[in-house]
């Protein structure tokens, strides 16, 4: 290791006055420049490879730094003269990423400073009247009371598929000046304004492409969620007509367009948006993509994403990720790093209603955007070509209704295996006259508000269960489908989306993940193109319904804008991204606006439990006065990765990019002081004490109480019954000891609980996950 300091010490000095052949001779070779020797150029993929830290790395401009990494691979170039290195990396992790075949990376393990070395991976993307569901625009609502200027001063960073510049929803009217010193370069054909204050894209080392969004949508609907401004007349195909607002209107936007149309959200490009975003001093990451499931990841190391957020999170800068659409099954979570704020979805309250009337009389209230004007008393032809079992047929896949007679009937598909609308398209293209779009049972009671292109009605699986039936005992099965416009009051509401991805996660030490949920199904939101039948093309003025944990996710983006910015505002010391994480679990709400529990969708009957929703559904007002939060110190959180990695300093040091990192203390999962708490009891006999300690930033003179739910064979014992706050930021530490109570229910079964302070004014309540 001697000789490896000294020369890292060399590199140092030499950095700016060495050509670069010169420094290839770091790792005591001299390495061809031009030929490419590495392999079959079949096997070439990208890599994305973790290093340590040069000596002074901070005092390196960009091309010494490139050079550095340039001197871990066999040569510059491959033989198709394609540049091997895409990516430096200066802030998100310690390394770069670049084109290499696996004997290539085989070889650069045994190169000294080498740590490891990941795959890139494809991550996939995971959308206004939300802004009063969550109660932020009402007459006593977040916006009027909390002193939040609408998230004014805050920069939001938002990874995504781009922007579309003009449309209003980035108008930069009643927007404050940008921050001063702000000079980020702007990659569109519309200039930035105080708004958008940067648009920059990320694409296998190409900087300079146009960061517009006019081919996918997603990013300037994100965008538009989490802060888009104020704009009046907003309505999908003119349904859900009213005022469209991001949660924080006020807030600036800074886009990194790291998604493509051809390559989807390529990890090693992620990483380069969150190493510029870093760079750049944005306040708040925004990213909606993940990987699905089965390929969500395994480790902590194995992570890239959650590697470069910990850097972030050691800037101050809150990272706010997507849970993932691959529910209702458990462990198929996309993200779950502790310093990663986790985030499921729910409904609201509002459906675009399209009702089903079969033949008999019976009727089954549905959903769709586009509410065409027609006969409403006519019955037609049913037809279900999916019912001879063929998975085609059953999906309404492309040319799968070839040699059947769809003409003017109304055609039953079920969701899965195509987009939603194309399965339209492909029975409009056929002759059909009308769609029932039905839920499988996964998806449960979970149903879409989608701009289609013909009448159509999606209704639930349980709905389409009757409908079948129906087809099945009529020789000449009828229906019509009539629309009744915008609904609100729908109960219950929220519930949990069939799609959101659950828990739990073994890798991050039992962690409870899910964090929150937030409104993620039928989301209003800015749209670069036109929706509905025969589209033309890009719009100024377009708004879509979009849904998915993408959705979910810029709420919270949002809200985080709001709460730091009140802290500015109110001249108050700025939280930490754990104290902001701390707030909003605990306050978020397990019950729904009736007082029930949070139903999921996914089911018949059941309610979703805390692997599911995690803390409950996010409560704006609530979060932006705790009374009370949870902060983790930086030196448990590299306690935390020893007690992860068992000691192992080496990838400890993949994190915290500090070469002389070691492993003097290490801490369980249980132990970290998270705001939610998950222990694992595998025997009978078992018990675990924890400790957590609380920040006071409520009333200077406040006194707590605990109250608590036990989990089901579970015994709760607590170091002290209440906590007496005198003053400000005051700490107080307790301990929770969990001990069996009677016998152990059998490996495999999970108990919750939670844990709640009490006081005259704040109810901080911590949720409980025990895995037995």
């Amino acid at each position: 290791m001697g000789e490896f300091k000294g020369r890292f010490a060399s590199f140092t000095v030499l950095a700016f006055f060495l050509s670069f052949n010169i420094l290839l001779l770091v790792h005591g070779q001299l390495l061809p420049i031009v030929s490419d020797h590495g392999g079959n150029i079949s096997q070439i993929k990208i890599y994305i490879v973790h290093v340590l830290k040069p000596e002074s790395s901070n005092l390196l401009s960009a091309e010494d730094l490139e050079n550095w990494h340039k001197s871990f691979l066999p040569n510059t170039t491959l033989d198709t003269g394609e540049p091997r290195l895409l990516f430096s990396y200066k802030e998100a992790i310690s390394g770069f990423a670049a084109r290499l075949t696996p004997e290539e990376v085989r070889d650069m393990e045994k190169m000294d400073g080498f740590l490891r070395a990941n795959p890139s991976r494809t991550l996939h993307l995971q959308t206004t009247y939300t802004h009063e569901f969550l109660n932020l625009s009402t007459l006593f609502g977040v916006w009027s009371t909390s002193n939040s200027f609408y998230g004014e001063r805050i920069i939001i960073g938002v990874l995504d598929t781009g922007i579309h510049m003009p449309h209003p929803s980035f108008d930069d009217t009643g927007m404050p000046p940008r921050p001063a010193g702000w000079n980020v370069s702007c990659y569109l054909q519309t200039p930035c304004n105080d708004k958008v204050i940067g648009v920059q894209s990320f694409k296998l080392g190409n900087k300079t492409i146009l960061a517009t969004d006019i081919d996918q949508g997603h990013g300037t609907h994100v965008a538009g969620i989490a802060a888009g401004n104020f704009v009046n007349d907003a309505e999908v195909l003119n349904e859900a007509p009213g005022r469209a607002a991001g949660m924080a209107p006020k807030a600036f936007i800074s886009v990194y367009k790291v998604c493509w149309k051809d390559i989807g959200c390529e990890s090693s490009g992620v990483l380069a948006g969150i190493d510029k975003a870093i760079q750049d001093g944005v306040h708040i990451l925004q990213m909606s993509f993940g990987l699905p499931y089965p390929n969500v990841p395994i480790s902590l190391d194995g992570d890239d994403v959650a590697i470069a957020t910990y850097s972030a999170m050691q800037k101050g800068i809150f990272p706010c990720t997507a849970a993932g659409n691959s529910g209702p099954d458990p462990e198929t979570l996309s993200h779950a790093a502790p310093w990663d704020m986790v985030v499921g979805a729910t409904t609201t309250d509002r459906r675009i209603r399209a009702t089903v009337t079969l033949g008999n009389g019976t009727q089954f209230h549905g959903e769709s955007a586009y509410q065409p004007n027609m006969v409403t008393d006519k019955f037609l032809p049913l037809v279900f070509p999916g019912s001879n079992g063929r998975y085609r047929q059953l999906y309404c896949l492309n040319n799968s209704l070839n040699g059947i007679d769809v003409k003017d009937k109304i055609v039953m598909c079920e969701v899965g295996a195509l987009d939603n609308i194309k399965k339209g398209e492909v029975i409009r293209n056929a002759g059909g006259a009308g769609m029932i779009l039905m839920n499988g049972g996964k998806a449960g009671y979970t149903t879409f508000s989608e701009a289609h292109h013909l009448p159509v009605s999606h209704v639930s699986y349980k709905d389409a269960i009757q409908i079948k039936d129906y087809i099945i005992s009529n020789s000449t099965p009828t229906a019509k489908i009539t629309f009744g416009g915008t609904i609100f009051d729908i109960r219950p509401s929220p519930a949990l989306a069939y799609f959101s991805s659950r828990g739990p996660v073994k890798y991050n030490g039992n962690i409870v993940k899910p964090d929150v949920t937030a409104p993620g199904v039928n989301i209003l939101s800015a749209w670069p193109l036109e929706v509905g039948p025969f589209p033309s093309g890009l719009k100024i003025k377009t708004f879509n319904f979009a849904s998915g944990t993408s959705m979910a996710t810029p709420h919270v983006s949002g809200i985080v804008a709001l709460i730091m910015s009140k802290l500015k505002n109110d001249n108050k010391r700025q939280w930490s991204t754990s104290e902001i994480q701390s707030a909003l679990i605990t306050t978020a709400d397990t019950f729904d606006i009736d007082g029930k529990p949070i139903f999921d969708e996914a089911t018949m009957n059941a309610n979703a439990d805390i692997l599911q929703r995690g803390a409950g559904q996010v409560n704006v007002m609530n979060a932006m006065d705790p009374g009370l939060v949870y902060n983790i110190e930086q030196d448990d959180y590299v306690a935390y990765l020893c007690g992860i990695f068992s000691n192992n300093s080496q990838d400890v040091q993949i994190f915290t990019k500090n070469n002389t990192q070691s492993c003097t203390r290490s801490i369980s999962g249980e132990q970290l002081n998270y705001p939610s708490i998950g222990i694992q009891m595998a025997s009978r006999l078992a018990n675990s004490t924890i400790s957590r300690t609380v920040t006071n930033v409520g009333d200077a003179r406040e006194i707590y109480n605990a109250t608590f739910i036990e989990p089901p064979f579970v015994r709760i014992f607590l170091s002290q019954y209440q906590l007496r706050f005198t003053r400000l930021e005051q700490q107080i530490t307790y301990s929770i000891t969990f001990t069996t109570n009677g016998s152990h229910p059998g490996s495999g079964v999970i108990g919750q609980g939670e844990l709640s302070w009490v006081s005259n004014k704040h109810n901080v309540t911590s949720p409980i996950y025990i895995a037995f």
